[in-house]
């Protein structure tokens, strides 16, 4: 099972692809919690040069509160990343299937909220 959701956007750079993101995962209910630039931490941490990666944690608050109503301690898996990348010929947005990332938990009606989640990820993802 493929554990994100995938688009790669060409022509466009990581600062437009990243108000893109905001924008439309803002629209399908989701608001953006935490933010990792990852080329930065690197290059404090490490001091290693790599090309633009973001990390967006992703919130739903509806489908959380529900998550977590089901199984408390799942906000140990909360949120849902987004990832921004730049690559060749432009940056690649993948979000997390949360589907693939519950399956560690044994609960059907966890599951089904994932499936929603993934559903709604999916749109923004394509609508980016």
């Amino acid at each position: 099972m493929a554990y994100t959701i995938n688009r790669m956007i060409s022509g466009s750079g990581i600062d437009d692809v990243d108000a893109r993101a905001r924008k439309t995962l803002a629209d399908h209910g989701f608001g953006v919690l935490t933010e990792i630039d990852v080329k930065a931490t690197m290059k404090k941490k490490l001091d290693v040069e790599m090309p633009a990666y973001r990390i967006l944690g992703a919130c739903n608050p509806k489908m959380a509160h529900q998550a977590i109503g089901i199984e408390p301690r799942v906000g140990a898996m909360l949120p849902c990343n987004v990832i921004l990348r730049e690559v060749e010929g432009g940056v690649e947005v993948s979000a997390i299937d949360p589907v693939a990332s519950m399956q560690a938990i044994e609960n059907a009606d966890l599951t089904a909220v994932a499936g929603k989640v993934r559903d709604l990820l999916a749109k923004a993802v394509a609508a980016i």
